[in-house]
């Protein structure tokens, strides 16, 4: 069930959002050549217990019943899409692009945020993929007003990816949230404008465009969490948390 929050509720989700915002922020500037994944989900551990929030993804369970995610943060490298685990032997390098997945939750609300940097010296087709996928978030986003439906976003974001040579991940969506990570609706980064759930006032959602260097084609690896594309090629990740409103969105997951 889709639920409508109130104002106040909203208050909250933006206080978690702006937490996750800021952590997502600092990790993002440590990552450098010689850093590994692992420095920068301690960081993250340590910001949640000195903000007083606790981390969205650790202990999250499995969908199919296997382990939870044993860590704060995700941390996907080049190929690796979404879901990386942040390990000590994950040592970035020149030449990759890191995408870092951050949700936070403050008083029993949900904050939910991804970027992909790249370390310099980069490829200009690994520059244009970050910088697609950053801009086809905006386009979903632009979207994301009430009376619109929910094909509208999808299909802004796929056509803006589509015209620029990349292909956009289909088995992994956005998804409504509040005071749970994932609610509905589902929010897919491809479809039909004028189709899906009417977009309504107060409605919380994380649109997060997953875009494939290749084709859109993914597979998990044996640790069970780790989304990787099927042709080796990189891939990038945006996504902010936003509430709909009459006129344009409203972004929760920003540091005023």
């Amino acid at each position: 069930m889709i639920v409508i929050k109130k104002e106040d509720e909203i208050e909250k989700m933006r206080e978690a959002g702006r937490i996750t915002a800021l952590i997502l922020r600092e990790v993002a500037e440590m990552v450098k050549p010689g850093v590994s994944a692992y420095e920068l989900n301690e960081h993250a551990e340590r910001r949640l217990e000195e903000l007083k929030a606790a981390p969205a993804f650790k202990n999250y369970p499995h969908p199919s019943g296997g382990k939870k995610y044993p860590a704060s943060l995700c941390v996907s490298v080049n190929e690796e899409v979404v879901h990386g685990l942040p390990t000590r032997e994950k040592v970035f390098r020149e030449g990759d692009i890191v995408s870092l997945d951050f949700g936070v939750i403050k008083d029993g609300y949900y904050g939910d945020s991804a970027l992909t940097v790249g370390i310099e010296p980069l490829s200009n087709r690994k520059r244009q993929l970050i910088k697609t996928t950053r801009e086809s978030l905006y386009q979903g986003i632009k979207k994301a007003v009430a009376g619109a439906r929910l094909g509208d976003i999808s299909h802004a974001v796929q056509t803006y990816v589509e015209r620029r040579g990349f292909s956009v991940v289909r088995d992994f969506a956005g998804h409504g949230i509040g005071t749970h990570l994932h609610e509905e609706p589902q929010v897919p980064n491809f479809g039909f404008p004028g189709r899906g759930p009417l977009l309504e006032e107060r409605m919380t959602i994380a649109i997060e465009p997953m875009v494939n260097m290749g084709n859109w084609r993914v597979r998990v690896k044996t640790d069970g969490w780790t989304v990787v594309t099927v042709d080796g090629l990189p891939s990038a990740h945006f996504e902010h948390t936003v509430v709909i409103r009459d006129g344009e969105a409203e972004i929760l997951t920003v540091v005023e």
